[in-house]
């Protein structure tokens, strides 16, 4: 398929510590030009820990974007030059305080194109050894350890509402199912 919006310009309009806000103006097939506001995020993790009991492991935390707490599989951005399962391994570790003996690629997955260009490897973790979380100096987490019977439940009736945690729960329960 080839490109059907031709860019015109771009312009960095805002650059921070975790993502960038560019303005492209696109020319459509039809001729009209619009503008696109893209952020730029980079690449990111999720990861789905599951014990030898079933249970996965998630974390609890509050989300100023939407002003209430949000309970999710422990995530984050890839570091610069940072392969995905190291990321997955180092955000497991500093949400949770797990380490994984065995972390399975499950997929990945673009979070929302219409408007950022993240995309999330998931990853299922499992022969998990306990330590003790360390979480970034900004983060505030509580870990949640429920049954992954419930989780999807909870997914299926509403209860979690993160994308990210709707996505690699099922990933993680139909590989765990299959």
């Amino acid at each position: 398929m080839t490109n059907i919006e031709h860019t015109n310009s771009s312009d960095r309009i805002f650059e921070g510590k975790i993502l960038s806000l560019r303005v492209d103006t696109v020319k459509l097939p039809s001729g009209i030009h619009a503008k696109r506001e893209i952020i730029e995020h980079g690449p990111a993790v999720a990861v789905v820990p599951v014990d030898e009991m079933h249970n996965v492991y998630m974390v609890r935390q509050y989300r100023k974007a939407i002003d209430d707490f949000l309970l999710e599989i422990p995530a984050g951005r890839m570091e610069v030059g940072e392969k995905p399962e190291v990321a997955a391994h180092r955000e497991l570790g500093e949400e949770t305080g797990l380490e994984a003996r065995h972390l399975e690629f499950l997929g990945s997955y673009f979070t929302t194109p219409g408007f950022t260009d993240e995309e999330m490897y998931a990853y299922l973790a499992k022969d998990l050894v306990k330590g003790e979380p360390h979480p970034d100096e900004d983060e505030n987490v509580e870990v949640v350890v429920l049954p992954i019977e419930t989780v999807v439940g909870m997914v299926r009736g509403g209860a979690i509402r993160d994308g990210k945690s709707i996505a690699g729960l099922l990933m993680a329960w139909d590989r765990l199912n299959s």
